[in-house]
Parts: structure tokens; C-alpha cells; sequence
């Protein structure tokens, strides 16, 4: 009789260790799902983050601003080759070009475009201006530009006159020496839909930085 309560209690400790451990088991698989969903759900947090962030960017690039690095010497010498613009791209969705501001076009000759797809040049002329290159003397509406960031007259023969049509602009580099610009003097006005952003600052080398 003994024996046989000993062998029944053999079993039910047995038995009790195995629920036991059952129960262990499954605590800690539980655990590890938790686990496991919690760290993926840190990892879409983070994804979803990035993904804002860029999208984000993406739009500020677009749609904002941007910088423009100047390429060549067609704007000396207000702006010297080698410097960082900060291009206000807003703009051009808010408010029309105005004479006398530096914008940033797509170049408007195909032929171009690969080799320097945008330009850097100042608007002179709006729709509707008569625009005319006399004397090295720039004239809007025959009325003398006072054009204090030049240094030299106009030194490549008179131009015009003509008039600007409805959502174009006219526009040229600083540089007046002979050959120093390629602008609307070659290829004419240009449509405003061109323009890519209106530079406001040079923001480097940080000893030149300063508004335009």
C-alpha cells in the first residue's frame, strides 16, 4: 500500500513539474512576442519618422528654398564664382519677378541646358517694359537704369529697342565687359515659369555672407 501511494505521489509531482514548466513556457513565449511586437513597433516609429523627415525635405527642396552654387563670371562683380546662394523658391509662387532682383532660371537654350542647366542673371525688364541697350547705358521705358552694381558700361554695342511680352522677363549679368554674359541680350526675353527662385543671400565663404 505504501508503494503504490508513493508511485501516486511520484505522478502527481511529475505532473505537477510538467504544467509547471508548460506554464513557464509559455510566460516567457508570451514574452518574447511581446517583445517582438514592441521592437517592431519602435522600428515603424522610426521608419515613419525618416519617412516624414524626407518627405519633409523633399517639399522644403521643391517648393521652399534651396542653395545654388555660382558657376562662371557672367554676375561679377556682385557675386564671384565659387559662391553659395540661398534660393528662395516660395516666391515665385507668392509674388511676379521685379526689376533689379537676382534670380535663378533654366537655362532657356536647349542646346545648353546639359552642360549648365540653370543661370544666375538680374531681372532689368518686366511685361510690358520697353527695354534698349544705348550708348553702354541700359534704358526701361526710356527712362536711364541707375545700375550701381556694375563697373563698367555696357561694352558689347547697343541692343533694342524692345518690348517685353505678358509673363516674360528680361533679363542680365552684371558683368558688362565684352562677351562676360550670355543673357537676354542673345536669347531674348525669357517666360517667367523659367525662373526657379529669387537669391537672397550669399551664405558662403562666411566672409562675403550678406543679403543681395
Amino acid at each position: 500500500m505504501s508503494s503504490g501511494k508513493s508511485k501516486r505521489a511520484e505522478g502527481l509531482d511529475l505532473s505537477f513539474l510538467v504544467q509547471r514548466e508548460a506554464k513557464r513556457t509559455s510566460a516567457a513565449a508570451r514574452a518574447a512576442s511581446l517583445e517582438t511586437k514592441s521592437l517592431s513597433h519602435e522600428l515603424w516609429d522610426w521608419t515613419k519618422s525618416i519617412l516624414v523627415a524626407l518627405l519633409v525635405v523633399m517639399l522644403l527642396h521643391e517648393f521652399g528654398f534651396n542653395l545654388s552654387l555660382v558657376q562662371g563670371s557672367s554676375m561679377q562683380p556682385t557675386l564671384q564664382e565659387g559662391e553659395w546662394l540661398f534660393v528662395n523658391k516660395a516666391i515665385t509662387y507668392l509674388a511676379p519677378p521685379k526689376r533689379g532682383e537676382i534670380v535663378i532660371l533654366a537655362e532657356p537654350e536647349e542646346q545648353f541646358a546639359q552642360d549648365h542647366p540653370f543661370l544666375v542673371k538680374r531681372v532689368v525688364a518686366i511685361a510690358g517694359d520697353k527695354v534698349e541697350g544705348r550708348g553702354g547705358a541700359l534704358f526701361v521705358n526710356n527712362d536711364e537704369v541707375e545700375e550701381s552694381y556694375t563697373d563698367t558700361p555696357i561694352a558689347d554695342g547697343d541692343f533694342g529697342p524692345l518690348e517685353v511680352g505678358q509673363e516674360q522677363v528680361f533679363v542680365m549679368g552684371d558683368n558688362r565687359h565684352p562677351a562676360s554674359s550670355t543673357d537676354s541680350r542673345r536669347f531674348g526675353p525669357v517666360p517667367s515659369s523659367l525662373i526657379q527662385g529669387r537669391a537672397e543671400f550669399v551664405i558662403w565663404p562666411l566672409a562675403v555672407a550678406a543679403k543681395l
